[in-house]
């Protein structure tokens, strides 16, 4: 199935808060996917349990080779870049990026490069600047970027990057 609009989520530090405030009030019909890429290296993490708790939404781990469904919600699992091929997503053990994996660029990235207009990318609260050129790259292809205000963020880094990036 070829949804038409994919969400595109990336956070850091206080992401699990800026989490809850964007997934709570979405419906059980919501028309779109959301990807989703949260700073926890190769930590064990419980993410998508506590997403589930937040919203009437399906959440679960990514899955390579996965396709896509409007009305769920994938989380990047430990130690995997999460990214997007059309309908199908793709995990990867790929280099770090801002020292991290999973990282939030290679999910924009690939998002702007397969489907262009049709992202939405969201950049949350964070430190540093991972998000701000994978949100430029979703801008470049048409797509639409949102970013948290940094005041409403616990860490403004990632905010501020996202909106002070500039097209070279």
């Amino acid at each position: 199935m070829n949804t038409d609009r994919v969400i595109v989520v990336g956070a850091s530090i206080g992401g699990v808060l800026a989490f809850r405030q964007l997934l709570s009030p979405l419906p059980t019909d919501f028309a779109a996917p959301i990807l989703i890429v949260q700073h926890i290296d190769g930590h064990q993490s419980v993410l998508p349990d506590l997403l589930g708790r937040m919203t009437r939404l399906p959440v679960a781990f990514a899955q390579h080779g996965q396709r896509i469904q409007a009305g769920r919600i994938y989380v990047a699992p430990p130690d995997r870049h999460l990214t997007l091929d059309q309908d199908e997503l793709v995990l990867t053990q790929a280099a770090k990026e801002h020292h991290t994996r999973p990282a939030i660029d290679p999910l924009f990235r690939s998002a702007a490069a397969s489907r262009g207009p049709d992202v939405i990318g969201i950049v949350l609260s964070g430190g540093l600047s991972d998000g701000a050129q994978g949100l430029l790259a979703i801008k470049r292809a048409g797509g639409t970027a949102v970013v948290q205000h940094p005041a409403d963020a616990e860490a403004e880094g990632m905010p501020l990057s996202a909106l002070n990036v500039k097209e070279s």
